[in-house]
């Protein structure tokens, strides 16, 4: 495979993030789902939605999110609903919990590692391109959180977020805590479901992502640790593994010395083989061409 493109600035700036999605020389149409993280109550971290708001207005898009599988303020529809008011996102854009409203739709993932179907928000169906635009992170069980993430556990509907948890185990949240993998079972189920999501939208579908505010705890953290590196900035590519691939160096090749913090949550969680498993699907590559873009 041959190297993917990754674009890089130092800038952090809301007209950036259009900058860097211009780099892309793609243009997404139709009716857009913008991705997002919408941030858990609480978390201090989370990009919030002035941010973003040029880069979604640019692609007259709509905030898609979907609920999660765990205690907290986004895990019914009802209250992620009134999480996504205070916290500014239906202020300014249309925003779709896709799994508002059943039944779910199953994806299959043929080539799958360890899941055989991804389970989604049937709003997805809705949409004719995605933009993905990720907070770059460590997570509490990925060990990182980035594109590949946001598109397998950010798309996956509770059910579906379930079973990448369980490895494909079960479909409820009541009692998905009590069926947690080995982290390998669960890196591969990321990886998975995160294949479906690009298939689905081949050729429509664009990434950019944020390096900024690095704690090793996720936006879905109510209370997170504060970032423990400094700003790198916007990166965006075509291709989510070698983005994720991208991000991860930018940490590694870091000077700052709050990177073996970060690096040590990554690797005690096994992070890097969501890349990896990602990559061996042949969805993406780890390899990658950097471009710096002033």
């Amino acid at each position: 495979m041959l190297k993917s493109k990754v674009y890089f600035t130092k800038e952090l700036t809301p007209e950036a993030v259009i900058k860097m999605y211009k780099a892309l020389g793609t243009e997404l149409t139709g009716r857009v789902a913008v991705k997002v993280h919408s941030g858990e109550a609480g978390n201090q971290n989370y990009l919030h939605p002035e941010f973003m708001r040029p880069m979604v207005e640019y692609v007259n898009g709509t905030i898609v999110e979907c609920n999660t599988a765990y205690e907290g303020a986004r895990n019914h529809t009802d209250k992620h609903i009134k999480l996504m008011a205070d916290h500014g996102w239906t202020k300014y854009f249309d925003v779709d919990i896709m799994d508002a409203e059943g039944p779910d739709i199953e994806w299959p993932i043929p080539n799958g590692r360890v899941l055989k179907k991804n389970v989604l928000g049937k709003n997805i169906l809705n949409y004719d391109s995605m933009l993905v635009l990720s907070h770059f992170k460590g997570h509490p069980m990925g060990g990182f959180g980035g594109a590949l993430k946001q598109l397998s556990i950010g798309c996956a509907s509770t059910a579906g977020k379930c079973l990448i948890h369980s490895g494909g185990k079960v479909d409820d949240q009541n009692i998905i805590w009590d069926n947690v993998p080995p982290q390998e079972i669960f890196c591969a189920s990321m990886a998975d479901a995160a294949e479906s999501v690009c298939e689905h939208f081949k050729n429509k579908i664009a990434f950019v992502s944020m390096a900024c505010n690095l704690s090793v705890d996720c936006d879905c953290c109510a209370v997170a640790e504060d970032p423990c590196m400094k700003d790198i900035g916007i990166l965006s590519s075509l291709d989510p593994v070698a983005l994720d691939q991208a991000c991860i160096d930018m940490v590694k090749n870091s000077d700052d010395p709050g990177k073996e913090h970060f690096m040590e949550r990554v690797n005690s969680r096994k992070g890097m083989l969501t890349i990896d498993y990602a990559a061996e699907l042949g969805f993406g590559t780890k390899d990658y061409e950097l471009i710096n873009i002033d």
